[in-house]
């Protein structure tokens, strides 16, 4: 069946959303110039496009459709919600069945410390709902002046009005009177980048005197709380050291500060167990999540706090006050009922230990390409990793944004049939579903390196190398 069959030529499509559809962090007049890229369907790993062509997708959508595209259970779970109930409100104390149940199964498989669940519409909704929480909760147990917001340079942490100022990528500030005067950053635990190099105890320590410096700085008693990712995605897929995490959730503890964990990226399954916070046994005071919550199919995040802020919340508020928080669909039933599924996938349809098991191809993949000219770093940790490239491996120098080099790089790719992330810093991420097979791996290796080759036949590339 062709999903397109009912509808306007490409041409047509095309115009029509040059005419009138806002594309997510895009350059508009670019993309009016350009239009758009029209996918038509996806099955496993694969996507085709409106022209027939096919593609290996290596970044799972945006980092998202853990499952792959087409698992018709879940497409089922879906149809099903919306026939006995498509909508019901959270408001006026309703609730409905599958809302309930995902709120315990999350309870379940995230830290212990985790014992109550707002369910938002994606990641950017559940790290402004974290902020909010935490303002009413410093508000309600007597300790108003805490205000600040402590995060990581290179952090993404959405992009509500609240949300893009605790990110730290200047794409999301400028213009938009960001970031606040209450958000503040550390540097980034970049391990190829920092200056303690290779030593990870080095780079641990560092970040954790960066996080007492700026707590100091501010006043302890002013600092709300710490915000990080446990491997920053949309910055360059940053792999801390392990012990990293942990050494952070100490250090807040002690600075009386609260930690926050966005594993809106992380969760899932993506770096391996359920949650990063698992490998290092870290429990944090809330936490956030999205995307492979629901494998993508259909918008659905939450945010996770602990029974002291829980408490701290309910308790400070006026006897029978509402807490002024909450929207239209705030745990909507369809959105839980697929993410049931996707997690019943996880667990009893073997995708989880599927993804632990591709880890090793994935690592042995990205591993080999350091050797390749334009590689200067490869990392990675389950099945998130990023190759970054330079024009110099002794300098780590990158390349002259004049190139064009991350435009070129993806166009590359997609003729080679594959997609990845192709970040603005010469950065390629890569965030394979976790239902890709071992051939898949040997494929999509073969298309990047196929690709990387292309990129550096290139004259001018070649000779920004020479330089």
């Amino acid at each position: 069946m062709n999903l397109l069959s009912d509808l306007p030529d490409l041409a047509s499509l095309s115009a029509m959303d040059r005419a009138h559809l806002i594309h997510p962090v895009s350059p508009w007049r670019q993309h009016e110039q350009r239009g758009p890229t029209v996918l038509q369907s996806g099955s496993g790993a694969w996507l085709t496009d409106s022209q027939g062509h096919r593609l290996l997708d290596s970044f799972a959508g945006l980092w998202c459709v853990n499952v792959g595209y087409g698992q018709e259970s879940v497409v089922q779970a879906a149809a099903e919600q919306m026939r006995q109930l498509p909508y019901a409100t959270g408001y006026f104390h309703f609730s409905s069945e599958p809302a309930i149940r995902l709120a315990e199964k999350l309870v379940q498989i995230t830290p212990a410390s985790l014992t109550r669940v707002y369910l938002t519409l994606g990641g950017s909704e559940a790290v402004d709902a974290a902020v909010r929480f935490i303002v009413q909760y410093y508000n309600a147990i007597g300790k108003p002046a805490k205000k600040h917001f402590i995060a990581l340079e290179r952090g993404y942490h959405g992009s509500s009005s609240t949300g893009a100022g605790l990110t730290a990528l200047p794409v999301f500030h400028r213009g938009f009177d960001l970031p606040l005067p209450t958000q503040h950053y550390i540097p980034s635990p970049n391990p190829y980048r920092h200056a303690a190099g290779a030593d990870p105890q080095a780079l641990i320590a560092a970040s954790v005197a960066s996080l007492r410096a700026k707590v100091a700085q501010l006043g302890a008693d002013t600092v709300a709380a710490f915000f990080c990712e446990p491997i920053q995605g949309s910055g360059g897929v940053i792999v801390p050291p392990k012990g990293w995490l942990k050494a952070m959730r100490d250090a807040a503890r002690e600075l009386d500060i609260l930690f926050v964990v966005d594993e809106v990226i992380t969760g899932f399954g993506r770096t391996g167990p359920m949650f990063a916070c698992e490998a290092e046994g870290v429990e944090p005071d809330l936490m956030t999540m999205a995307k492979g919550l629901t494998s993508g199919y259909v918008p659905m995040g939450a945010t996770m706090v602990s029974e002291k802020i829980y408490a701290g919340i309910a308790d400070g508020a006026p006897a029978g006050a509402a807490i002024g928080h909450g929207a239209t669909y705030s745990a909507h039933p369809v959105g839980a009922a697929v993410a049931l599924e996707v997690l019943r996938l996880y667990e009893e349809g073997g995708v989880l230990a599927n993804g632990q098991r591709g880890a090793a191809h994935f690592a042995t993949g990205l591993d080999a390409l350091r050797s390749h000219p334009l590689v200067g770093d490869a990392r990675h940790r389950g099945l998130l990793g990023a190759l970054e490239l330079v024009s110099n491996k002794t300098t780590k120098a990158g390349f002259d944004p004049a190139l064009g080099l991350p435009d070129r790089i993806f166009n590359a790719g997609y003729q080679n049939g594959l997609i990845f992330r192709s970040f603005g810093d010469h950065i390629l991420g890569f965030a394979p579903a976790l239902i890709f097979s071992e051939d898949e791996y040997a494929q999509m290796f073969t298309r990047l390196k196929k690709t990387l080759d292309d990129v550096l036949a290139a004259p001018d590339v070649r000779a920004a190398l020479a330089g």
